[in-house]
């Protein structure tokens, strides 16, 4: 095969190396999937659903979709103007595109558990702190990557903008994001779909929604409460999801 190198012989000796130790390091045992009586057993305390505390249930799961709504599109309003000053091609100092870039890396590098945890101590339990977690996560994540887009666009736009005379913030505005705005909506929806499992995980501490109906119900041992939010949530994700495609249609 010529498109395999002698050299690969080494990547895929290192690979196989790797897996092994850190299948030995999780505990990664297939024979541990054997016996499906008790799963089955579990899952079948799931059903019939408990449809009694529907109403409350899909009350609670708009307040999940609030929250990640707020927290995608408040982190996408700070980190698009941000952006430009993280990408190379449009920071204007090198000493700014360092420092932004800094700053992107840390708000990146904290979970939004962490950022949760640390909000629900000062501001209290409820959503609000949950909204200001997923937004000081999202500015980290978009903007690296619609820096990144920046970086990639082509300066042609820009240059011609230039030509005519306006002043260089305004060329990269009308020169750049013309061309980055379908996949900055892309990653936009992909962030609001993150942000909806993420707000589903502060809940356990607090963050409200249905991602708390879920703790307290499996808890708790309602199991068939349970089924009724997994379903929600499901339902949720596949909405985002059909929604954000539509719309990127509309746009591309």
């Amino acid at each position: 095969m010529v498109w395999f190198k002698k050299s690969q012989y080494f990547v895929l000796l290192l690979l196989a190396v790797l897996v092994f130790f850190s299948a030995r390091l999780t505990e990664f045992d297939l024979s541990k999937f054997k016996d499906f009586e008790n799963m089955g057993d579990f899952l079948s305390k799931w059903f019939p659903m408990n449809t009694q505390n529907l109403p409350y249930l899909f009350q609670e799961s708009l307040l999940t979709i609030a929250v990640a709504f707020l927290g995608s599109l408040f982190g996408l309003m700070i980190a698009l103007p941000v952006s430009f000053l993280a990408a190379k091609n449009t920071a204007g100092y090198t000493y700014l595109y360092t420092i932004i870039r800094f700053f992107l890396s840390f708000l990146r590098s904290v979970p939004e558990f962490v950022f949760g945890l640390i909000l629900l101590t000062t501001l209290g339990l409820g959503p609000f702190p949950a909204v200001i977690a997923i937004v000081l996560h999202n500015i980290g994540v978009l903007g690296k990557l619609i820096a990144e887009l920046i970086e990639a666009a082509d300066k042609g736009p820009m240059e011609a903008m230039s030509a005519v005379g306006t002043t260089r913030w305004i060329g990269n505005v009308f020169g750049i994001l013309p061309q980055i705005w379908p996949n900055v909506l892309s990653q936009f929806f992909y962030r609001f779909e993150v942000a909806i499992r993420t707000s589903l995980i502060l809940g356990l501490i607090g963050g409200g929604g249905i991602g708390q109906q879920l703790f307290i119900h499996f808890k708790t041992f309602q199991y068939q409460l349970v089924s009724v939010d997994v379903m929600l949530i499901m339902i949720i994700v596949i909405l985002v999801d059909f929604t954000g495609g539509k719309i990127r249609e509309k746009v591309i």
